[in-house]
């Protein structure tokens, strides 16, 4: 059986041109989204058939909001609002809770486990303690930055396990 692949950075774009019918620019070299920071981040944790966490999705309150702004057509003040304030609200959290469930399918190939969403953490939600320590941990992660034109952009660092 094969490990589960490291998606890169343009496997996330094609994904979320896709998701939000629009183009996104994406760049590398970000620095890491860390949810114990003042805003915090909204964290995606994925599991394998046996409920063993194998990867991890943070996004940050800006890229949230524009992700989740995007994906339902809300205007971008609303998401613009929630990246100054820090305070991710209803409905852009729904919606970037639908991103971090469709960026999934960038880490089922064949021939790897079968991954899905299991759980999705608010921006200032502590997360489980055998999830914490894996944030900061030295494992294959790719951190960027998101651009969604017309609405902002953000910090996006996906891990795997």
């Amino acid at each position: 059986m094969t490990e589960t692949p490291l998606p890169t950075a343009k496997h996330v774009r094609e994904l979320l041109c896709g998701l939000v019918g629009r183009e996104v620019d994406v760049r590398t070299g970000a620095p890491m989204v860390d949810p114990s920071s003042e805003g915090g981040a909204m964290v995606g944790l994925y599991v394998d058939g046996l409920l063993r966490l194998k990867a991890m999705c943070l996004l940050d309150v800006a890229a949230a909001a524009h992700l989740g702004a995007a994906l339902g057509l809300v205007p971008a003040r609303l998401a613009q609002d929630c990246a100054v304030s820090q305070v991710l609200e209803a409905p852009l959290d729904e919606n970037a809770a639908e991103v971090l469930n469709v960026l999934a399918s960038l880490l089922n190939v064949e021939g790897a486990p079968h991954l899905r969403l299991d759980a999705v953490y608010q921006p200032r939600e502590a997360l489980p303690a055998d999830a914490a320590p894996w944030v900061r941990a030295y494992v294959r992660r790719t951190d960027l930055v998101v651009e969604v034109p017309g609405y902002g952009s953000g910090g996006f660092s996906l891990l795997v396990l």
